[in-house]
């Protein structure tokens, strides 16, 4: 979630960049109005366009690849994970990001529904008749003007010469269907209301409703146009999803787009700089999950099996020891220099203490894994593993303590990591865990120790060790 709001938020800055570098001072205001709007859009989706072609691209001579990670000089066998469910209907109150998140939106709609409620009181308070498919707006004591979908809004101080040219100007925007575009960035506001580009965006929009309106509207009788912009101006609503006649901020904006010639039709070529814009976000978006996807497919590349493993496992409770950050740092400066100098790194060792590595196979060499008990009567090697995943996940499920969700006052779902070993004569020893609660630790420790003796694994006719790691999902519901 958190990299594909970055990478929207980074697409917009980008859209805005050529915006006010190449097509902000250009008299193509629709074309810039269309550019706003399928841009603002156009960023939310990008991230999820993945073109498989476009991964090639990147020569991968410059791609750092991560090596096959061997603990211990040995693959643990990456077991299933087991899901536990768990009760705790005095669960406290667990703090999350996504709390200040619903929290901005909530209030983001706070303000609009206020907004809203604002203009509605000002239709229903106020004189109003209808004009062919419009519906004017009587303001008592007011000078404001504005326009709100098929409603225009026209404070009664105006002079007549004023109404009229006001009315001719807000048409536009009525007829044009600003108020649509306004609303869609109101809705982005409400959702995202953290990205500051949003904002950005809805004000150019805003700006460039005025500019379309001026120029239409100016073809009636310029001079007292201009005689209006250059009146006394008094504050109107300030209303973020209304288009106001009336603001100072715009004025000298507004009188000097209208005395700029208007652009050339070759400079809508401009316009066609979206196109290699586009196509690296699609390269990046398409490259940038590259690895993220790899990981998440167990079992089919044992590579990234190992590397899943080790950040699920030294990372769970965010905290990693002096040597272990030493091991860490080491290795992968080592992986870096033998990526630059070209040398092969597949088989380069990351030591680690997690196991005793006595007399241990790997599990990519290994003849036959250890048995479950009752699984010994399956002739197949791959059934045997079958059973052996199913009746583990079953003896956990069953011995695990699960009261420890009220105990410990646990909620959502807390991730527990095990590595163990299953020995010559089919004994569980070294049986390790990493855990956010130091109970959860000995819980899951205590439960491994349960597991009944199992037909050790063999290899070449003799006995060996066999490391497993078993990932274990403790999913508390209240």
């Amino acid at each position: 979630m958190a990299l594909y709001i970055i990478q929207a938020i980074a697409f917009q800055l980008f859209f805005l960049i050529v915006y006010d570098v190449f097509l902000k001072k250009e008299t193509f205001f629709n074309w810039n109005r269309a550019y706003l709007l399928i841009t603002a859009a156009f960023s939310f989706v990008l991230p999820f366009i993945k073109i498989e072609m476009f991964k090639n691209i990147v020569p991968q001579e410059y791609i750092i690849t991560l090596p096959e990670v061997v603990i211990g000089k040995q693959n643990p066998i990456v077991l299933d994970e087991v899901l536990l469910e768990g009760a705790n209907q005095a669960a406290g109150f667990s703090w999350s990001w996504m709390y200040l998140f619903y929290l901005g939106s909530i209030i983001a709609f706070v303000i609009f529904a206020f907004k809203l409620i604002k203009i509605i009181r000002l239709i229903s308070g106020n004189q109003k008749h209808q004009e062919s498919k419009l519906r004017i707006v009587n303001l008592e004591n007011s000078r404001d003007a504005f326009s709100f979908f098929n409603y225009i809004f026209l404070g009664q101080q105006l002079e007549n010469e004023e109404r009229e040219t006001i009315l001719q100007h807000e048409l536009v925007h009525v007829k044009q269907k600003h108020t649509f575009d306004m609303l869609f960035f109101e809705l982005l506001r409400i959702l995202f209301w953290f990205n500051p580009f949003i904002y950005m965006y809805q004000n150019r929009i805003s700006v460039l409703h005025e500019f379309i309106a001026d120029s239409e509207a100016v073809k009636h009788n310029k001079q007292q146009y201009y005689q209006n912009l250059l009146s006394q101006v008094f504050q109107a609503k300030q209303v973020s999803f209304i288009n106001p006649f009336f603001k100072q901020s715009l004025i000298k904006k507004r009188i000097v787009m209208l005395q700029k010639s208007k652009s050339k039709q070759v400079q809508l070529v401009r316009y066609a700089l979206l196109i290699p814009m586009v196509f690296g976000m699609l390269i990046y978006s398409s490259c940038s999950d590259t690895g993220r996807e790899s990981l998440a497919v167990l079992s089919e590349n044992p590579q990234e099996d190992q590397l899943k493993m080790i950040i699920e496992s030294f990372d769970t409770d965010g905290k990693l020891n002096e040597s272990e950050k030493e091991e860490l740092t080491t290795y992968f400066l080592d992986v870096i220099k033998a990526n630059v100098e070209g040398q092969d790194v597949s088989t380069k060792p990351f030591n680690t203490s997690q196991f005793n590595t006595i007399g241990e196979v790997s599990f990519e060499k290994i003849e036959r894994v250890p048995v479950f008990p009752g699984c010994d009567s399956q002739e197949d090697e791959a059934i045997r593993r079958s059973c052996f995943n199913k009746e583990l996940s079953t003896f956990i499920a069953e011995n695990f303590n699960t009261d420890l969700a009220k105990t410990l006052n646990l909620a959502g779902i807390v991730k527990i990591s095990v590595f163990f070993k299953i020995d010559k004569q089919g004994n569980i020893t070294e049986a390790k865990a990493r855990a956010p609660k130091p109970e959860l630790v000995d819980e899951a420790i205590r439960v491994v120790n349960l597991l009944p003796k199992m037909a050790p694994g063999m290899h070449e006719g003799k006995a060996v060790n066999v490391p497993y790691y078993l990932p274990i999902k403790f999913e508390i519901k209240e």
